[in-house]
């Protein structure tokens, strides 16, 4: 059965209702958040060319500079979303549903608006351009898992 009060649940501690396999795959989404963050913040290009396959070299030092510095302030972001994951996953499991619909909210910003009105040049797939649907799908389905009331020996 769906509990849709778990979707903002007036308490907030680390009760988890949901289904396990959503609660696992927020275990691993967590570690994958962390774990991409740091190649934005640290490598050379910020992953702008040698994963988004952003031509660098064509462009000027100036414009070049600028893209790696907007994919560096990514993988900030990318880290602080891991880091809310992460307490959310030691202390407060109780949003999980509320992090699968932010996550439904991103992923499908990036597929349906940023990619159609907001193309980023690439001279390969980006990987990011690559999951933003099936990913948001996935989200999804992560969602309706995790608002699936089990029973308590289930969990």
């Amino acid at each position: 059965m769906l509990s849709f009060n778990s979707f903002l649940p007036k308490q907030i501690d680390n009760t988890y209702t949901g289904n396990k396999i959503a609660l696992w795959f927020f275990y691993l989404l967590t570690a994958i958040t962390l774990w991409r963050s740091q190649h934005h913040l640290f490598a050379a290009d910020g992953g702008a060319q040698s994963i988004a396959t952003i031509p660098l070299d064509t462009y000027s030092f100036e414009a070049s500079s600028t893209i790696i510095g907007i994919f560096s302030l990514w993988g900030l972001s990318q880290l602080v979303i891991g880091f809310i994951y992460l307490v959310v996953c030691l202390r407060y499991k109780a949003l999980i549903p509320l992090m699968y619909f932010l996550g439904v909210i991103e992923y499908g910003m990036r597929a349906f608006y940023i990619g159609a009105y907001k193309p980023i040049e690439t001279v390969g797939n980006a990987p990011g351009a690559l999951i933003n649907l099936p990913f948001m799908l996935l989200f999804t389905l992560m969602l309706v898992l995790s608002l699936w009331k089990t029973s308590r020996l289930d969990n």
